[in-house]
């Protein structure tokens, strides 16, 4: 039978009589061919690729690998035709929500990247570089250094992958604002209020001085590696228009006060000939910007519940699909799960009619108005502690087709790490692998067998366990019947403050066969063979997942003994079995961390699990 060859080629096809192992190969130019693209022939008279630059020639060599490794490589032919969907094809590594990975975990995402096909690698910082007049920021942090910098532009380089900044310039500023130095700068000083909930400051005050602040955190990562292309962020500015820009809002408009200051960050990084990303959030939300892009500026269109998914939330509603814009068949608001998930959103802002457009809704919004844009899907491995592996599928793809049919330029995915990053590294593995495959050819990767190809590819397990069992563990969030947005039931029980309150807790038999699905994981991870060098890492991280969400899922259950209210209603009994169980899960979380990770960041990430912590203590003394 043909090897099967990953990514899944545009087209392949095999004849009688194949090359030997030891075949001369002839290389030629191409320039007929595709960027990035290669032909390659193998057969009784040798190997042939051709090819039109040195991407597609990296990509013919390896894909010649892959035949090489199948039995039947020497008696079957091959000819393979393959190029990119997309030019740019990008991975987004958070490593600012305390999980500051180190040079090995680093080393190993770029194996994955690599055989995923990725040409394009941002690490995201806020406060984890080490910033030369900022050291009470990223004092505690185990901050990324000049050196690390170095060393990973240089390992990008080797592989064909350009390592680009990316800080963020406008929202997601509280470690600096959190810091005497700093905290002038912000937009609301002594915080503000979203979704019901005070918060600290977080968005800078959009002053000129503020963007040249903005504009010299990029240059000083910017400045280390040898790119010329650079994101600033500028998403999710939540309190612009609400503090001391208040007055310039209500005279010359939200968007008009965006736009000005992310042209001032963004201008002289293309006076110098770089190119720069920006988050679309605000932006596409104000089409009276749309004719002011600059040559050289690119915006990212994010979103991250898949159409499919928003629709489940609105439609668990029933009447709350209707208030979006979205037809429901008149049918009222009953109040039911995704109804109170739906309102909480709404809340926060969220335009959730929009949501349920996936990408198609911006992108041809900005195609239609000559607007260079990527879009940026995300891994789903967030709010989760397990992933939510269907979602992420189903959102990779929407944005790899909505991109297709509307002219994006590059793909980006995303791996966020927010509320303390408690996702191993490994469950955004089988996200990656398959974004890179839908990103290089949506057609002919959209429907892999993950699985297979974590087992063969990624992880080299002999016993062909441990791919399925990161699949089944991504989709125990949907196992549970509680569809959630940004987030999975598993991750709201342990971590309450970290998103809207559960609208509903899972039905009994839901828990039940969860907890069955847990512990037939947990065996075929013990039974599994992997020989990556990372295999018993993987290994150990994922049977601590479990565990965590076996201890979950008992928090759940305990809620609906006692009632339905939250942890602090649990019986006292049962609330300090729990905390029994809790320290431990807690000391391994903190060796696995150590495994992948730097020790900074480590003790506020632990910290997020102190609300329930807390109300299991009130709980067990009654």
């Amino acid at each position: 039978m043909p090897v099967t060859l990953f990514p899944a080629p545009r087209a392949m096809t095999t004849a009688p009589g194949g090359a030997a192992l030891d075949a001369p190969l002839t290389v030629t130019v191409d320039t007929a061919v595709p960027a990035q693209g290669y032909r390659l022939r193998t057969g009784p008279e040798g190997v042939t690729v051709r090819h039109r630059d040195a991407a597609g020639l990296r990509y013919a060599l390896r894909t010649l690998d892959q035949l090489r490794g199948a039995p039947e490589y020497e008696a079957t032919g091959y000819t393979v035709d393959d190029h990119p969907d997309f030019e740019r094809r990008g991975f987004l590594l958070d490593v600012s929500r305390d999980r500051v990975p180190t040079r090995r975990t680093l080393e190993r995402w770029l194996e994955i990247l690599s055989l995923a096909r990725f040409n394009q690698l941002e690490l995201y910082t806020e406060h984890t570089y080490a910033f030369r007049d900022h050291q009470p920021v990223w004092r505690d942090a185990s901050p990324l250094t000049e050196d690390d910098l170095r060393w990973l532009d240089g390992r990008c380089a080797a592989l064909g992958i350009e390592l680009v900044a990316n800080q963020n310039t406008f929202g997601h500023m509280e470690r600096f604002l959190a810091h005497p130095h700093c905290a002038h700068r912000a937009e609301n000083p002594e915080g503000f209020e979203r979704g019901g909930v005070h918060r600290p400051p977080s968005t800078l005050e959009p002053t000129a001085d503020n963007a040249e602040f903005a504009r010299n955190l990029v240059a000083e990562v910017a400045g280390v590696l040898r790119g010329r292309r650079v994101n600033i962020g500028a998403d999710e500015p939540f309190e612009l228009g609400t503090g001391r820009s208040r007055e310039r809002v209500r005279q010359q408009g939200l968007g008009t006060v965006y736009f000005d200051y992310v042209t001032a960050v963004l201008r002289p990084w293309l006076d110098a000939g770089y190119t720069v990303e920006f988050w679309a959030d605000v932006f596409a939300e104000h089409p009276e910007l749309l004719d002011r892009v600059p040559p050289g500026a690119v915006a990212v269109v994010w979103q991250y519940d898949s159409p499919e998914h928003v629709a489940r939330v609105l439609d668990a509603g029933d009447g709350e699909a209707a208030e979006d814009g979205v037809d429901s068949g008149g049918a009222a608001d009953t109040g039911g799960a995704g109804g109170a998930e739906a309102r909480a959103w709404r809340l926060r802002g969220a335009d959730l009619g929009r949501l349920r457009a996936g990408f198609r809704h911006d992108a041809r919004l900005l195609a239609g108005a000559g607007v260079p844009y990527w879009v940026a899907p995300g891994a789903g491995n967030w709010n989760s502690v397990l992933g939510r592996l269907d979602n992420a599928v189903e959102n990779m793809v929407d944005a790899a087709e909505a991109g297709l049919e509307h002219g994006a330029l590059g793909y980006l995915l995303t791996s966020w790490g927010d509320h303390g990053m408690w996702d191993a590294p490994s469950v955004a593995f089988g996200p990656a692998v398959l974004g890179g495959a839908v990103s290089w050819c949506c057609r002919t990767n959209r429907d892999l067998d993950l699985a297979a190809v974590l087992d063969t590819h990624v992880l080299r397990d002999a016993a062909a366990l441990m791919g399925g069992v990161l699949v089944e563990l991504g989709r125990v969030y949907r196992m549970l019947g509680v569809p959630l947005l940004n987030g999975s039931p598993v991750a709201r029980a342990l971590f309450p403050d970290a998103g809207p309150p559960l609208p509903a807790l899972p039905a009994p038999e839901a828990l039940d066969h969860v907890t069955a699905v847990l512990a037939d994981c947990r065996r075929e991870l013990a039974a599994a063979d992997p020989a990556a060098a990372d295999g018993d890492v993987v290994r150990r991280e994922l049977a601590h997942a479990v565990g965590l969400s076996e201890f979950a899922v008992d928090v759940l259950r305990a809620r609906a003994a006692a009632g339905g209210g939250d942890a602090a209603a649990i019986a006292p009994d049962t609330a300090r079995g729990l905390l029994r169980r809790l320290e431990p899960l807690l000391a391994e979380q903190r060796a696995c961390w150590l495994l992948r990770a730097r020790p900074g960041g480590l003790d506020d990430s632990i910290r997020k699990i102190d609300p329930l912590r807390h109300a299991l203590l009130r709980a067990a003394h009654g």
